[in-house]
């Protein structure tokens, strides 16, 4: 789906598990895609995706990083399904419109008929205090 020419890398050392391993290799990945000006991606649905993605966009890219893994090989895979996963939701159709319904008639009736027997129930709690005639 995107070309491989238009994803750009960068690589940092991680922090987390791996030892005095983690000091010496750049395990960690961030994957940038710039959005805005990919020909890869039909006008229509890059105009979807970045309506959808402008709060995660820093300047026009997506911007994807990875560090859980302790391999650099694994985090770029991690990255890349990540962004295709981000895409994907990014260019989904919206769902349709909701239309809204009413309440049958039977749900009304048993609604009304349980707010009287609940009211019965309360008016029956009700104690009135008797007047002796002594």
């Amino acid at each position: 789906m995107i070309p491989a020419a238009e994803l750009r890398w960068r690589f940092s050392r991680s922090s987390g598990p791996g030892g005095q391993n983690v000091n010496t290799t750049d395990s960690r990945v961030e994957l940038l895609f710039d959005l805005a000006t990919t020909p890869s991606l039909p006008p229509h649905l890059q105009a979807r995706a970045l309506r959808r993605l402008e709060g995660k966009l820093v300047e026009g890219c997506v911007v994807i990083a990875a560090s859980e893994h302790r391999s650099q090989w694994q985090n770029r895979v991690a990255a890349q399904r990540r962004l295709v996963e981000l895409l994907q939701e990014a260019i989904k159709p919206p769902p349709p419109p909701r239309r809204p319904t009413k309440p049958t008639r039977a749900s009304v009736q048993r609604r009304l008929a349980a707010k009287k027997q609940r009211g019965a129930v309360k008016q029956q709690r009700q104690g009135r205090p008797q007047l002796s005639d002594d």
